[in-house]
């Protein structure tokens, strides 16, 4: 780990108080390196519930701080099984179904509509899923007093005489530092002012999800303790549902995918009934159904991702976007928040490297170089996840092409090795 034992002489602001923009500050903060984050709400927070982390981001965390490994292992789910799972296949649309209420024919053997299809692997190692606030609220607990500024909702950067990055808040206020780095999620003020509003614009995915979490111990009441506790992806046409436990077991998150062409409403969250919830899986085997009616209060969220960016990020002034606002995928191969991990890491080693504010445009460079061909080939790579998942991939309800891709899909995100990639910007950087 790069740490230095001097302070630099360089200081840094981060824009965004999510899970990106708060792993990004614990990881410069354990380098030495002089950070302020600037949140626009009244406290930190999070929206939404379920997140995944894989083996390889679990040890991405520890390479950033041990401090935020130990935090997500206190409120992630570790269910274990053996071999280790991602999810369990389902086709749960009967329309997929024959006569006789078969999906699928397979080593001799006839799958019900319901029953598991096949199982994609896992790797092995610390994994899990996490409620975001519960995850949020460990990181906080690894920040040092005073290095948060609350109801700061960024209007502008502009550069300074020396070279510093001026920010301008709503508030009237304003704050200089040596460089930004722009961890405001998907609805990014400083993507818009390195890419310019039209390219940073984030594009609707034609997919929609429910999004609801149970009590663990209603969910048991409905469904057998492997279907409770597992991850079970439950697969139709132009729509599947996820199922999986969360927050040490004690909750059950359900997200309900659906298709659409277009969404028109200016609110990419907003409320629904049960009843549209379940007009939506009309055609759905009872057991989806009985999930979805046991839900209450659902919200339906717009899943938006971005167009590939032609760069992370700008000289005049210095600004470097990481996470969410330089990459926002939509959610289909659970590796977003990753990726977001693994962007901290990379960063805030070159920063480390580094000796002065001079140098801060060669490090963003080298991380650009590095970490945009991998985050990009996530955002693309999780739109055509989302399609192979509702049967409209190039597979198609060919089942057996649907598990050899599902099989393999994912070995590109979780078999990366993170040190490889820090290894390659250091030789940029060195360049």
């Amino acid at each position: 780990m790069g740490i230095s034992s001097t302070q630099k002489s360089f200081n840094l602001a981060i824009i965004g108080g999510g899970i990106s923009g708060l792993t990004c500050a614990i990881a410069l903060h354990k380098r030495n390196i002089p950070v302020t984050v600037y949140e626009s709400a009244a406290s930190f927070g999070e929206i939404g519930a379920g997140l995944g982390f894989q083996p390889n981001f679990v040890h991405t965390m520890e390479l950033i701080a041990p401090g935020i490994k130990e935090g997500f292992l206190r409120c992630a789910n570790n269910e274990e099984t053996d071999p280790p799972k991602w999810f369990d296949v389902r086709i749960g649309d009967t329309r997929k179904a024959d006569r006789e209420g078969f999906v699928r024919k397979k080593d001799g053997r006839k799958i019900k509509l319901g029953e598991r299809i096949f199982m994609i692997p896992a790797r092995p190692g610390p994994r899990g899923g996490v409620h975001r606030a519960h995850f949020l609220d460990e990181l906080i607990k690894l920040l040092p007093g005073g290095i948060a500024q609350f109801k700061k909702r960024l209007l502008d950067v502009t550069k300074a005489d020396n070279g510093d990055a001026v920010l301008h808040f709503a508030d009237g206020t304003t704050a200089q530092h040596s460089a930004v780095i722009g961890c405001d999620g998907i609805k990014s003020r400083t993507r818009e002012i390195v890419l310019g509003k039209e390219e940073a614009r984030p594009l609707f995915s034609g997919k929609y999800a429910y999004r609801a979490i149970l009590p663990m111990q209603k969910a048991l009441e409905f469904l057998d303790d492997k279907q409770a506790t597992i991850p079970q992806m439950y697969c139709g046409y132009k729509r599947h549902v996820l199922t999986f436990p969360i927050a040490n077991g004690t909750i059950f998150n359900v997200v309900a995918f659906s298709s659409r062409d277009e969404w028109t409403n200016p609110e990419w969250v907003v409320k629904t009934s049960r009843e549209d919830m379940l007009a939506d899986y009309a055609h759905w085997d009872e057991k989806v159904k009985t999930i979805i009616a046991n839900v209450k209060n659902p919200d339906i969220w717009a899943l938006y991702n971005h167009a590939p960016a032609r760069t992370f990020y700008q000289s005049h002034p210095r600004i470097c976007l990481l996470g969410d606002a330089a990459h926002a995928s939509t959610p289909h191969q659970g590796s977003g928040a990753g990726m977001c991990v693994e962007d901290s890491y990379v960063l805030a080693e070159l920063l480390a490297e580094i000796s002065g504010a001079d140098e801060l445009e060669t490090a963003f460079r080298a991380y650009d170089a590095v970490r945009r061909p991998r985050a990009l080939k996530l955002v693309e790579t999780s739109r055509q996840a989302g399609m192979l998942w509702e049967l409209e991939g190039p597979e198609g309800d060919d089942l057996d092409a649907f598990e050899k891709n599902a099989n393999t899909r994912m070995s590109w995100i979780w078999d990366h090795k993170i040190e490889q990639d820090l290894e390659r910007a250091r030789e940029l950087l060195r360049v």
